[in-house]
């Protein structure tokens, strides 16, 4: 009986071998395709897709809008690392810690409307720097 092997490189050999081995491996790789065949009967991994050639692609992500986000967060990141130590400061109180205002300003001895002020003075200049890197 011959036996017909392929390898991965696309090259295959034909073996004369004895008829008992030769049934034997016939058994094997019947058992194995059968083992396969009742893994992927009702499902099928991704990657088995992939070599497939079918690639699935989640509906649910918008690559533009997270690029976007990305290149928004860099651009960000990028304008508050030249804001004045003290800014830097303000703005990690207010919008990373949630502080009000007003505890703030009594922190300072200062109005909330003065740290309402500096806040908005602060968004001015992230803004400008922004729109100076992105032009």
């Amino acid at each position: 009986m011959k036996i017909k092997y392929e390898f991965v490189t696309g090259e295959s050999v034909e073996i004369e071998v004895p008829d008992d081995i030769g049934e034997v491996s016939i058994e094997i790789d019947r058992v194995i395709y059968n083992s396969d065949h009742r893994e992927t009967r009702r499902h099928n991994s991704v990657e088995n897709l992939q070599e497939k050639g079918i690639h699935l692609v989640d509906q649910r992500v918008d690559v533009v809008s997270t690029i976007e986000s990305l290149e928004t967060n860099e651009s960000l990141h990028n304008a508050l690392i030249r804001l004045l130590p003290q800014q830097q400061e303000l703005i990690k109180k207010v919008f990373i810690e949630g502080r009000s205002m007003a505890s703030i300003a009594r922190e300072e001895g200062v109005t909330a409307k003065a740290i309402q002020d500096r806040v908005n003075k602060i968004k001015r200049r992230l803004k400008k720097i922004i729109k100076k890197d992105l032009f």
